[in-house]
């Protein structure tokens, strides 16, 4: 039986529980879904963490689940939504756990990834898969979901909020001198080697002070990996003024401190995606992961892009011959990524937003 969908949608279901940058580049897919149908209640399953960074996002109930409490929170979330049934559900997350907590949720069809695209069986727990989309960007992949239900306008909005304190935060920090944004660190958690070199952070530092008079910022979370990556680079950079911001923001703070800045650079990790969501000038550094399928998404021609070289030595395969999102998990790939690399693409990206610099106030709260 092939289950219908809605043509006027009331309630649409949305299970996205992370990552950071993930839900990042979903909420354009949000955006053109709520153009569509303005009346319709939208209703997102999201995790802790993305909680903090989305909450207050316009014309959405966010409801948290915290994967930390395994199948206990699971089935307190169904009993949070035991009177709440969805016109259709959208399965965004390719995990087996994330499959089982949808089990839990009343609606009338459930929508996920095709065959091609779904992990750990996904399409098992679906009534509806997307068609297919070969070597898709993430962003675009979430939007087919969109296009599914018969979107046509997808054009990008994210009009994230943040709040005027969350200024004040990042100006105590940053202060209203012009700054770059430095956050060193992918996620510490994952062991996925995609952090660049102290070495070349501090000479990019060394570089973005005397050749465009701008400080760096440093952002990342506590852990020890970072505190430690963050204290590396200021010994290597004695002569240079930073902001050592590592652990000390909110992600509404980290938010309105990307907002405020120059430009940005990071690897594959959430504040590329943040910094991109928010219009600011992105350059992410890529080895491990495919840019093209996950670069901040409307910053890709500022990519620096080693992933093909990456897959050669490391994969001793064509790039070509890899399937899609495949990573490069080799202690060496990131330092493929050269210094000239970096400094070319961050002079070619601040020359060609000179006159989109922003101005040193922050706006009214979103």
């Amino acid at each position: 039986m092939k289950h219908s969908l809605p043509e006027r949608p009331r309630h649409i279901g949305i299970l996205r529980l992370s990552a950071l940058g993930d839900v990042c580049n979903l909420v354009p897919t949000v955006r053109a879904l709520q153009r569509q149908w303005p009346e319709a209640r939208i209703t997102w399953i999201v995790g802790k963490a993305e909680h903090g960074l989305l909450n207050g996002l316009s014309g959405v109930d966010l409801v948290v689940y915290d994967k930390s409490t395994g199948f206990k929170g699971m089935r307190e979330l169904w009993r949070q939504l035991k009177d709440v049934r969805f016109d259709v559900l959208l399965h965004m997350q390719q995990a087996l756990r994330a499959s089982v907590l949808s089990l839990g949720l009343k609606c009338d069809v459930r929508v996920g990834y095709d065959k091609a695209r779904a992990k750990d069986w996904q399409h098992w727990f679906t009534h509806r898969q997307l068609m297919p989309h070969p070597k898709a960007h993430v962003l675009e992949s979430f939007m087919d979901f969109a296009r599914l239900l018969g979107v046509e306008d997808t054009r990008l909005d994210w009009s994230l909020p943040i709040p005027a304190s969350a200024y004040d935060e990042a100006r105590q920090l940053s202060g209203d001198a012009p700054y770059l944004v430095i956050s060193p660190c992918a996620n510490p958690r994952l062991r996925n080697f995609r952090n660049w070199s102290a070495e070349g952070y501090a000479a990019v530092i060394e570089h973005a002070w005397q050749r465009h008079g701008l400080k760096t910022v440093m952002s990342g979370g506590g852990s020890r990996q970072e505190r430690d990556m963050g204290e590396q680079i200021r010994r290597l950079s004695p002569n240079v003024e930073i902001v050592d911001a590592i652990g000390r923001t909110s992600l509404k703070g980290l938010l309105a401190l990307l907002d405020r800045a120059r430009a940005v650079i990071a690897p594959d990790s959430g504040p590329v995606h943040m910094a991109n969501a928010l219009g600011t000038p992105t350059l992410g550094l890529y080895a491990t992961t495919n840019p093209d399928r996950a670069a901040p998404y409307c910053w890709r021609e500022y990519v620096v892009n080693r992933y093909p070289d990456a897959v050669r030595r490391y994969l001793q395969k064509a790039p070509e011959d890899v399937t899609w999102g495949t990573r490069v998990r080799h202690a060496d790939a990131m330092a493929l990524i050269t210094l000239d690399d970096v400094v070319g693409h961050l002079d070619r990206l601040l020359d060609a937003t000179a006159d989109t610099a922003p101005v040193m106030e922050p706006p009214h709260e979103g």
